[in-house]
């Protein structure tokens, strides 16, 4: 494992950290028209999330057994819109721009669960962000579309639920639980809020003298 570490930190610093930065460049570059988007960021995974995501196991085998070419979130972008309905039309956008290799929404399996929702894409990097990726760079980047209150809930449950050595309570998950159905259900308010106000402005819009909404726009 040390071995390891030492090669993914070597990837880290001379190729992942560069090429993150580029690519956030490029994704505000391409998705500068979209009005409702938030942030975009991108990063390369951290040395540690590195290694403990190829230490990770399914039914007492790795999960992985050539970490270095099969985790695909070694660089990783996300963009945060404000309501859910602007999610798929960034997505549309993104898709103009990029080949993606998976698409998934992520969400819980069951209708009486509450936590992570999202859009996420494994997307190709473009020749304008790596115009050749060697052997030394994975091809492809994990591209991650959420609402505001999607992205604060998951970094704030990523930060308290995933600590080295902590396991949470019951009652800790079942507040965890309350705060994803809240965070849902805002996101759903403010989404139906959105769509009201902007029937309302097309109503008055469309009532408006040819002149007086010429004007206005």
């Amino acid at each position: 494992m040390k071995e390891l570490e030492q090669s993914y930190r070597r990837r880290y610093e001379r190729l992942l950290i560069p090429t993150a930065t580029r690519l956030e460049g490029f994704l505000r570059d391409c998705l500068s028209a979209e009005l409702r988007i938030d942030r975009i960021t991108a990063r390369a995974k951290a040395v540690d999330r590195f290694i403990e995501k190829a230490q990770r196991q399914v039914n007492g085998a790795p999960k992985y057994n050539d970490p270095l070419n099969q985790i695909q979130d070694q660089v990783g972008a996300r963009i945060v819109t404000y309501y859910a309905d602007d999610v798929p039309c960034v997505a549309n956008a993104a898709e103009t721009y990029l080949r993606h290799i998976e698409s998934r929404i992520l969400a819980p399996e069951s209708e009486f669960e509450f936590g992570y929702f999202g859009k996420h894409y494994i997307m190709l990097f473009p020749v304008d962000v790596v115009p050749d990726p060697g052997p030394d760079l994975p091809p492809f980047f994990e591209l991650q579309i959420a609402t505001l209150f999607q992205h604060a809930w998951s970094e704030a449950n990523h930060d308290l639920g995933y600590k080295p050595g902590h396991v949470l309570t019951s009652e800790q998950k079942r507040k965890l639980a309350f705060t994803a159905a809240q965070a849902w259900g805002a996101d759903l308010i403010f989404n139906e809020l959105h769509a009201q106000a902007r029937s309302a402005g097309a109503v008055v819009q469309a009532d408006l003298p040819i002149t007086e909404a010429a004007t206005e726009n």
